[in-house]
C-alpha cells in the first residue's frame, strides 16, 4: 500500500477494523485519483496527503509548487482547468508556517483538489506565480499580497488591490496586526483622504468608450439616456 491509498472505513470480512495509513489522516471518504499520481510523478515534492471529509489536500514543497500546478493542468488524465481561489492562512504559533492554498478543479473529470505549500514565517515570504498558468490568478494573488505579505515572482501587476497602494500599517490578515491597526483613527483617516484612487490609472483605462459597442444593449441604452440627459 502506498502512502497516499486509503483504506474505506468499516469492518472487515474477520470483524476487525483497518487502519489508516499513518501518512494519510482519513476522516471519511477516498483519496482524489490525482494525489496517486502526484506522487508517482513527484516523489519527493509532495510532503504528503490530507483527506479530510472527502477533500483531498495535497502539501508540496514550495518550490515545486508551480510545476506540480502546471502538470495538474496541461496533463490530459489530470486537466485541472479551473482555478477558484488562491489564499493562505496563518496560524497563531510563531514556529508554524504559513500556509498558500491553491483551489484547483477538474471540469472534465469533476475533481476538487486542495494544494497547499508551507513558507516559514523566518524567511522572505515568497513563491511562483501561476498567473502564467490561470489568468484569474491575478486579482488573487494580489489580495494574498495585500492581506499577508506574500509575494509572487512572475506576478505581472503586484501591487494592493483592497488597501491603497501606500498603505503603512502592514498586512491586515497576518495574526501579529493589532486590532485596532497601528496608528490612531485620525491618522488612518488622514492618510486614507490623502491618497488619490486614480492616480495609477490613465483617462483611457478609466473609460469604457473603447468597450461600448460590447456592451449588452439595455447596457447601453442606459448609458446612451445618461449622455443626452446629463446624468
Amino acid at each position: 500500500m502506498t502512502r497516499f491509498e486509503v483504506v474505506r472505513t468499516g469492518a472487515s470480512a474477520s470483524g476487525a477494523q483497518p487502519a489508516t495509513p499513518r501518512n494519510v489522516p482519513h476522516r471519511g471518504g477516498e483519496a482524489n485519483p490525482s494525489a496517486k499520481a502526484l506522487q508517482d510523478k513527484f516523489s519527493a515534492a509532495i510532503k504528503r496527503v490530507e483527506v479530510i471529509w472527502a477533500e483531498t489536500i495535497v502539501y508540496v514543497a514550495p518550490a515545486s509548487a508551480h510545476e506540480v500546478i502546471r502538470w495538474l493542468h496541461d496533463d490530459q488524465s489530470q486537466q485541472y482547468d479551473f482555478l477558484s481561489d488562491v489564499t493562505a492562512v496563518e496560524y497563531r504559533d510563531a514556529d508554524v508556517p504559513i500556509e498558500l492554498v491553491w483551489q484547483l478543479r477538474s471540469l472534465p473529470y469533476r475533481r476538487f483538489l486542495r494544494i497547499k505549500a508551507q513558507l516559514p514565517k523566518g524567511m522572505p515570504l515568497e513563491i511562483d506565480s501561476v498567473w502564467d498558468i490561470y489568468k484569474s490568478a491575478d486579482w488573487l494573488e494580489r489580495e494574498c499580497y495585500d492581506m499577508f505579505g506574500i509575494r509572487f515572482r512572475g506576478h505581472p501587476d503586484l501591487r494592493r488591490i483592497l488597501m491603497w497602494e501606500q498603505y503603512k500599517e502592514g498586512y491586515p490578515l497576518r495574526k501579529d496586526f493589532p486590532l485596532r491597526g497601528r496608528f490612531s483613527r485620525s491618522e488612518q483617516l488622514r492618510q486614507a483622504l490623502a491618497q488619490n484612487p486614480e492616480a495609477r490609472y490613465s483617462m483611457e483605462e478609466l473609460t469604457i468608450a473603447d468597450a461600448f459597442a460590447e456592451l449588452p444593449e439595455d447596457m447601453r441604452e442606459r448609458l446612451g439616456k445618461g449622455e443626452r440627459t446629463g446624468e
